[in-house]
């Protein structure tokens, strides 16, 4: 299944998620593969911290090796960003009145995708928790547990 194919079926599985241009977004990701990186989920999402800014659809792909975000310009270019496991720290996710928004937080950037429909929140929250905590082992990571929390 293609990155274009998973984020449409996102897309319909979550219709309230705010997105456009999903082949041109997916595209991008495609683009940036490398050869032995396999796409475990896809989402859509808008790149911005504005819920009336909704100009800035992006595709984000979860894979094997880190995770991709794939944004291609309306006349001219693309961006896309690069999340490797030794560079994630903590993902948040919020759920508001009519969408909810994940930040993700690196250790170079604060990350916020916003404009996705609520029941999507924690199907996402799954999929990237998971899947870094079981990369971040490979790094010789440990989660901290506080007795205080029990």
């Amino acid at each position: 299944m293609t990155v274009y194919e998973k984020a449409l079926e996102f897309k319909n599985k979550y219709p309230t998620t705010i997105a456009w241009r999903l082949r041109k977004n997916s595209t991008i990701i495609e683009k940036h593969l490398n050869p032995e990186e396999k796409v475990l989920y896809v989402f859509t999402a808008q790149k911005n911290n504005n819920p009336l800014d909704i100009i800035s659809t992006a595709v984000i792909a979860l894979t094997n090796q880190r995770i991709l975000i794939g944004r291609k310009r309306v006349v001219f270019g693309y961006f896309l960003d690069s999340i490797t496991p030794d560079m994630f720290n903590d993902l948040k996710v919020l759920n508001g009145i009519i969408w909810g928004k994940i930040h993700i937080d690196t250790v170079k950037e604060f990350v916020t995708l916003s404009n996705i429909s609520k029941n999507a929140l924690s199907e996402i929250e799954t999929n990237i928790s998971s899947f870094m905590l079981e990369e971040k082992k490979k790094y010789g990571y440990k989660p901290k547990i506080n007795k205080t929390d029990f």
